[in-house]
């Protein structure tokens, strides 16, 4: 097996582990996984929801996302961030296409990939990545290399 078909199939393996790690989410329109990688090793994981020590409900009564609710990439680097651990040239998997403000956090915190199943209904996060020069790609995890 050539390089190439390994790393792909890495990324559907880790794709899948984020997609079970977003269960631990307590949003119900919608639950997210990320896992930071580096050097073959999780280093990270996060999921969407609300900060520590707030209430596990991710939705007010509309049904609308709580303003303060934590997207999954946020958490994995805020995560990271209070280990002795560096993200500085990780892979990051992610279950949906990041937001712009993700985007942004993931750029800053030295990610240099980033991997993602299904697509954010706006673009704008991906644009951004890639205009920073970030890797970025989509792959679906149904489907075997």
């Amino acid at each position: 097996m050539d390089n190439v078909k390994k790393q792909q199939l890495l990324d559907r393996r880790y794709l899948r582990m984020a997609h079970i790690w977003a269960e631990n989410s307590y949003c119900k329109r919608r639950q997210v996984g990320a896992l930071l990688i580096k050097n073959k090793m999780i280093i990270s994981d996060g999921y969407n929801g609300t900060p520590s020590g707030f209430e596990n409900n991710c939705e007010d009564e509309f049904n609308k996302s709580k303003p303060y609710v934590l997207h999954a990439e946020a958490n994995a680097i805020t995560k990271i961030a209070r280990t002795s651990n560096s993200s500085e040239g990780a892979t990051m998997y992610v279950t949906s296409s990041p937001c712009i403000e993700c985007a942004k956090l993931i750029i800053q915190a030295g990610i240099v990939r980033v991997v993602f199943s299904e697509s954010y209904r706006v673009n704008d996060g991906v644009e951004l990545l890639e205009k920073a020069g970030i890797i970025v790609e989509q792959f679906d995890v149904t489907k075997e290399a």
